[in-house]
């Protein structure tokens, strides 16, 4: 059971975290100075300068007050809850009632990321006229959940002020254009869509204007899925104030124009570009969300096995030569490339990027932004990025001759250059260069290694449901027919939004350029004899190991049906 109110106040926060050896003591003492001139909380604040996490806070208060630890997306809130208090108030001491007391109906369980906090609780009393049963929970998961049941209704709310404002004003156009821009509510429509997709960990956000509509979908492991609809005459100040914070011109509406914005959502920062489209009923916003940290991996998160990572690592030990990432977009190419890059990140070393856009900052690396207009091609570029003393050179894309061209010469005279392209297998990736007028026997010198990936849908941990393979399904495993084999499918539940799937992770195909593939390219060998001997040597196909993820329950047929379609 819960400890009473008068221990409660006797309790703090920062002697709680010492006493669970979260933290220490003189970690407390920085952070309450720290607290004094930013006034956040002390969780934040502890949280800001990396001593703890969300979590450990969470666990901590668990074990040492003895108050029950829920996780809120697996639960479903009843419309009974959601009624009894307002979602400003739930905000502002950021807390979730979830549940009325198991044995007494006059009592609210509410999950908090702070039980100590007598003042939500003394708050919540006065509203729902109940006792408060504090839960410990984390910020984030409290967050999500106000999204999930409030969020939308927030959002139209906002679109709704905004249409009334409109409608009883009428003024110029011109002067109409300044105030949309600077009107309030669209300000927290743009705010609440953002934010809205960060907590539901949308990759991209698609806001789409239709005949007699606006529809916004985020696109959530892959998937897009329509999130709000509102009245088309909030589209021009939407419209209007992305311009505007993504650097763009508002004026120009019959061109496509690209921005960037930057975001800071549950004090994370968030790198957000912004791709604007002419279409019949206007012109279509897409943002693409990047995590600024996310990118910046260490390379036993990105999925590869104990193999592929022994693989990886012999690649990158290579002082000069040709590291390829290829697949189709949004495969998690850049967080590969990003991820190689920072593990070759030293102060010994001269690393220059060219990209297009640059996708994410990282210290010590030079990066440099192509520009069309001001004459920064990725071959102008590269030129120019040869004369800086490069020893690692990173092209965002191979798309043309020329830059192939110079990419594989620096390469060879003592460059670590690392690019993508867009082939389906690593094998297929020689046949592409040799497409775009590069002679195999350079490419046999230059080439060190080609990775080639894709993402799949992870299955939903708390709701995937077994059955037994299908004959087809065990023929193209490989399994005997006479052997039983069990795979997993997607169900849905409250956790994954009824989708059954939760995240992704990479599948790969790591093909080391061995001297025996080096004399196969050079003698201008097809990509299917490339394939077979790379096999032969001991590499995993893109199949093999997306059924190596099916038999250890990662993610479903489906799947991996999609991922080698070909």
């Amino acid at each position: 059971m819960p400890v009473d109110s008068y221990r409660r106040k006797k309790k703090r926060l920062g002697d709680l975290l010492v006493n669970a050896a979260v933290i220490t003591q003189a970690q407390l003492m920085e952070a309450l100075e720290k607290q004094k001139k930013t006034s956040t909380k002390l969780g934040e604040t502890l949280i800001d300068l990396g001593y703890t996490s969300e979590y450990e806070i969470a666990k901590a208060l668990h074990l040492q007050l003895g108050y029950e630890m829920v996780k809120l997306s697996e639960l479903e809130v009843a419309d009974t809850i959601l009624n009894l208090v307002g979602e400003q108030v739930l905000r502002k001491h950021v807390v979730m009632p979830f549940a009325f007391g198991k044995d007494n109906a006059n009592v609210l369980r509410v999950a908090m990321s702070n039980p100590l906090d007598i003042i939500a609780m003394d708050d919540l009393a006065i509203i729902t006229n109940m006792q408060i049963e504090p839960v410990v929970t984390t910020t984030t998961e409290v967050m999500k959940n106000i999204d999930k049941y409030y969020g939308n209704a927030e959002a139209m709310a906002v679109a709704e002020r905004y249409t009334k404002e409109k409608e009883s004003q009428y003024k110029e156009e011109e002067k109409a254009q300044k105030e949309d821009v600077l009107n309030a509510p669209i300000v927290v429509l743009v705010n609440t869509i953002i934010e809205q997709g960060v907590r539901q960990r949308a990759s991209d956000i698609h806001i789409e204007p239709l005949e007699k509509k606006v529809r916004v979908r985020y696109r959530i492991d892959g998937v897009l899925k329509e999130a709000m609809v509102y009245n088309l005459n909030v589209f021009q100040a939407i419209i209007a104030r992305i311009k505007i914070i993504g650097d763009m011109d508002i004026a120009e509406k019959r061109k496509p124009q690209d921005g960037r914005i930057t975001s800071i959502v549950d004090r994370k920062e968030y790198d957000i570009r912004v791709s604007i489209l002419p279409t019949v009923f206007g012109e279509k916003i897409v943002l693409r969300i990047t995590a600024k940290k996310a990118l910046n991996k260490d390379k036993k998160e990105l999925g590869l096995s104990e193999k592929e990572l022994a693989e990886f690592n012999q690649i990158l030990k290579h002082p000069y030569g040709m590291l390829l990432v290829t697949g189709p977009t949004g495969s998690g190419k850049s967080t590969t490339l990003y991820t190689a890059l920072s593990e070759l990140n030293t102060e010994h070393v001269n690393i220059v990027t060219l990209e297009d856009p640059v996708e994410a900052n990282i210290d010590g690396i030079n990066q440099v932004q192509t520009n069309d207009k001001a004459g920064v091609t990725f071959a102008s570029g590269l030129r120019s990025i040869l004369r800086q003393d490069p020893d690692i050179i990173m092209i965002g894309e191979i798309r043309d001759n020329e830059t192939a061209q110079i990419a594989v010469k620096a390469a060879i005279t003592g460059h670590l250059v690392v690019s993508t392209l867009h082939t389906n297998s690593a094998a297929s990736t020689i046949a592409r260069l040799e497409d775009m007028g590069i002679e195999s026997y350079l490419l046999a010198d230059a080439t060190v290694g080609i990775i080639a990936q894709r993402l799949v849908r992870r299955l939903c941990p708390s709701c995937k449901k077994s059955r037994l393979a299908t004959l087809t399904e065990k023929k193209m495993m490989q399994v005997p027919e006479t052997e039983e084999f069990t795979v997993y499918d997607p169900a849905g539940c409250n956790s994954c939004n009824g989708t059954g799937y939760y995240g992704r992770v990479g599948v790969y195909e790591i093909m080391r350029v061995t001297p025996e593939l080096k004399v196969l390219i050079s003698q201008n060998a097809t990509a299917m004899e490339i394939q077979k001997r790379a096999e032969a040597l001991g590499m995993s196909s893109l199949r093999d190991n997306g059924i190596r993820y099916v038999r250890e329950g990662i993610t479903s047929m489906e799947e991996v049906r999609r991922i080698t379609y070909e």
